[in-house]
């Protein structure tokens, strides 16, 4: 057997390569299989497109990326022992690279390299790894986009076009023999720069200013101005080439002499190794569990108070979508909780499908039909649901407040709050949590230095590294917030885990754990223990008030929430009988007898004296007044009674006059009119046009049924085994098509055409081909139109030729298909292989 060719392209790699290790390739960059690649040389032609190695790189460690940055300054191709002198530098320096960091970089480079050939950036043998050109471009020096290196171009980069008078001026200056060839020259010098030895001797007659330039220039950036008359150091520098011209007025450190200076480092801090978490608290893992559900619990209540506050039609929309200031701290008052953690609870009920837009054309946000269902749930279940459901969603409240691009505030539930990477970042930072051992709450801040390692181009620019900024006013791979917003989200992150009771005074709780590794039902039955048991009773005490000493059962508090004013909450809550409120009940249809009896059956004190009398004084006084629409109008039997409000001065607003002895008419609405009475202490009723009193149950306004929000993807979807599977056996196949041989038939107009060409055959020769490789069972490359007059390329085993069509198992998709043999422009028999 004959040695292995080294490939010459990215495409011969990759098609030297199994089907596990493509499948880990698309897995990787599921970019590539939009739409599934044709055949390998369209895969590897796709995998070196800017946008899919931008995507590529912003997914990288840092440590993967920091061997990508050390190919992008390295020849091409590097040897690995190049690659690895890149990372751990010569060993020359002064101490600053120790034994234990050299070693930890030899351990981990092994690792990083595999990476990159997995995802396609890197290829070819050890001795000959190239990084993908794209890939170079983007991380190589130049004077618009400085090397996250730090390093300028190398000493042929800077010296292209510069005159070989210049260059003579140089070698002279250096003490390197003189050359009229300008390759040589350049040569010369470079060889210099790498010479440890000389370029020692060198810099050792340098004047101290000069070092001191070189000092400010060596971890970059490696660009400088100079003035039309530069300073001795800098003009000594400048005539012996350790600073070159750029332009009129710039001059750059070229990149072998930089290495010196750095002792052969393309990094200040290599980072081999991901940062420890550091613990600041290690706590009883049950006190956890219960900490992080009492906090569950909580969350279930404030949203379902979120609901019922605007159960009958909540806060109208703006014209530009989301709610107003004043809105959002209306609700916030209502909750009891400050504006950004009003704005997080709406947000959260918005992106679990419980609230939505009603679509009328005064619009507001109102329950949506889901929430019914919701609500019926157990209260793990409802857990469980707001869980998924924030794991999930890319609309980000701690935006809240904040500005746009333009400069406009950012409102709650307003369209401009979609972070794409929102969903990756809560994930990766609970994936850190459950990591640790249970109980530990780790410190924030070594947890944003993991994640920034985790994914550096997103989390922020690397340690000594320039931000390269954007024509945006961005940097690099910051998204709209800039490189910050990742950071902004793990912290967010933070905040909203432990307000939702995902984490437990700092800790991953063990239902979050089961959420994230097992699901739902698993969550829900961890949970369900820790919950409190909701009562079906109350204390009712002598001062007009009822405790509830836990969480009441749905009916209970519905009703109480009607007939009492809810006064503190906490571990017990305490409501407050008021005439108000018990007029709101008798409003809402019930009678004093059913607010007496529904006491009794659910209070574990006997009903108090004073609480009866509340009662019965207000239902005799209720509906003694009747307001309907005049403009509106007051009514009453009892002639004192209007002669009172006539002879209140409070009701001179009102301007009311006598129609009848029962009657007053009013030029204000019967709402108002209904509210200013009762603030005057009267107790009317509402009354419709037929004389009906009206009863005004709580409002149960529901939008028409929503789906949730869908959250906005960053990037496309990782694919499951199945569809890699057959993408994989698709691009084989079309590789096969693509590239195998075929026989050549000079005689016959059957011969192939050029590459990529459809074969052509004459119908007969068709019929007559074909059915001799369903007797022989062959092999056979075809072209073939279909019905919308798309051609392709196809390898297919005829099984059966009859009728005018041809049966047989297609190579390209993997299964039997039948074909028309008028449909066929040709057919060609594959050549054996060698």
């Amino acid at each position: 057997m004959g040695t292995t060719t080294p490939p010459r392209t990215l495409a011969e790699a990759l098609r030297a390569r199994g089907d596990d290790s493509l499948a880990g390739l698309l897995r990787a960059r599921p970019d590539l299989l939009n739409p599934v690649p044709n055949d390998i040389t369209q895969l590897a032609t796709r995998a070196g497109t800017r946008a899919s190695v931008v995507r590529a790189l912003e997914h990288l460690d840092r440590f993967a990326l920091q061997t990508a940055e050390a190919l992008a300054v390295a020849p091409d191709p590097a040897p690995y022992d190049t690659l690895l002198s890149l990372l751990t530098g010569d060993g020359l320096d002064d101490g600053e690279q120790h034994d234990d960091a050299g070693a930890a970089i030899t351990a981990a480079l092994p690792g990083a390299l595999a990476t990159l050939r997995e995802q396609a950036l890197v290829w070819g043998e050890d001795d000959r790894l190239r990084l993908v050109r794209t890939a170079r471009e983007l991380l190589a020096p130049s004077p618009q986009h400085p090397s996250p290196t730090g390093l300028g171009p190398t000493v042929a980069e800077a010296t292209a076009g510069m005159s070989p008078g210049r260059l003579q001026e140089i070698l002279t200056a250096t003490g390197l023999p003189a050359t009229h060839d300008p390759v040589s020259a350049v040569a010369a010098l470079s060889a210099l720069f790498t010479d440890r030895t000389r370029m020692a001797e060198l810099l050792d007659s340098a004047p101290v200013e000069a070092l001191s330039v070189l000092d400010r220039l060596v971890w970059g950036p490696p660009y400088g101005e100079v003035t039309p008359n530069p300073t001795p150091p800098v003009k000594w520098l400048r005539d012996r080439g350790l600073l070159l011209p750029v332009s009129t007025r710039t001059v750059v450190l070229p990149r072998e002499a930089a290495l010196h200076l750095r002792a052969g480092r393309a990094h200040r801090v290599p980072e081999p190794v991901p940062p420890a978490l550091a613990a600041v608290a290690e706590r009883d893992p049950q006190a956890v569990d219960r900490a992080a559900a009492g906090q569950a619990f909580t969350a279930l209540a404030t949203v379902e108070e979120l609901l019922k506050l605007w159960n009958g039609g909540g806060p109208t929309i703006l014209r530009a979508g989301g709610l107003s200031v004043r809105e959002l701290k209306r609700t916030a008052t209502a909750l009891d909780v400050p504006e950004p953690i009003a704005a997080f609870w709406v947000e959260l009920a918005y992106g679990a499908g419980l609230l939505a837009s009603d679509g009328e054309t005064d619009e507001r946000y109102a329950p949506t039909p889901a929430s019914d269902e919701w609500l019926d749930l157990p209260a793990a279940d409802r857990w469980t649901h707001l869980a998924t459901a924030w794991l999930a969603a890319t609309r980000t409240p701690g935006l809240v407040g904040g500005q746009d691009a333009k400069g406009r505030a950012l409102s709650a539930l307003g369209p401009e709050l979609d972070r794409s990477a929102a969903p990756d970042v809560r994930r990766r930072v609970l994936a850190l949590f459950a990591g640790l051992p249970p109980g530990t709450a780790p410190d924030p801040e070594t947890l944003l230095r993991r994640l920034r390692w985790e994914r550096p181009l997103r989390g922020g620019p690397a340690p000594g590294a320039p931000a390269a900024p954007s024509p945006g006013g961005t940097t690099s791979g910051g998204g709209p917030e800039g490189t910050d917003l990742r950071s902004r989200l793990a912290l967010w992150t933070l905040n909203e885990a432990e307000l939702l009771g995902i984490t437990g005074r700092g800790a991953l709780s063990a239902q979050a754990r089961a959420l994230l590794e097992e699901g739902e039902r698993a969550a829900a039955v961890r949970l369900a223990p820790l919950l409190p048991e909701p009562l079906d009773h109350v204390l009712l005490q002598a001062d007009l008030t009822a405790v509830a000493p836990g969480p009441l059962e749905r009916p209970l508090a519905d009703m109480l929430s009607v007939l009492a004013d809810v006064e503190s909450k906490g571990g017990a809550t305490v409501y407050r009988f008021t005439p108000g409120s018990v007029r709101r009940a008798l409003d809402a249809g019930r009678a004093a007898t059913d607010l007496h009896a529904f006491l009794a059956a659910h209070s574990r004190t006997p009903v108090p004296q004073p609480l009866s009398y509340l009662i019965d004084d207000v239902a005799r006084r209720h509906g003694h007044l009747r307001i309907g629409a005049a403009s509106a109008y007051v009514r009453c039997d009892d002639e004192a009674v209007l002669n009172e409000i006539l002879a209140d001065r409070r009701s001179t607003g009102l301007r009311l006059r006598r129609l009848a002895p029962t009657v007053l008419a009013s030029q204000a609405d019967p709402g108002p009119l209904l509210e200013a009475l009762r603030d005057m202490g009267y107790a009317p009723a509402a009354e419709s046009a037929d004389g009906d009193v009206l009863i005004t149950r709580a409002g149960a306004r529901r939008t028409p049924p929503r789906t949730p929000p869908v959250p906005v993807p960053e990037g496309p979807p990782v694919p499951d085994d199945t569809l890699l599977g057959a993408a994989v056996r698709a691009i084989r196949a079309g590789d096969t098509a693509a590239t195998v041989a075929r026989k050549e038939t000079p005689d016959s107009p059957s011969s192939p055409g050029p590459s990529g060409a459809l074969p052509r055959t004459t119908p007969a020769e068709t019929l007559a081909t074909v059915q001799a490789a369903a007797m022989t069972g062959a092999t056979v490359w075809i072209g073939y139109v279909n019905a919308d007059g798309a051609a392709s390329q196809r390898v297919i085993a005829p099984v059966r030729v009859e009728g005018g069509f041809v049966t047989a198992y297609d190579h390209t998709a993997d299964e039997i298909r039948t074909y028309p043999l008028h449909r066929i422009t040709g057919v060609a028999e594959l050549a054996e292989e060698a």
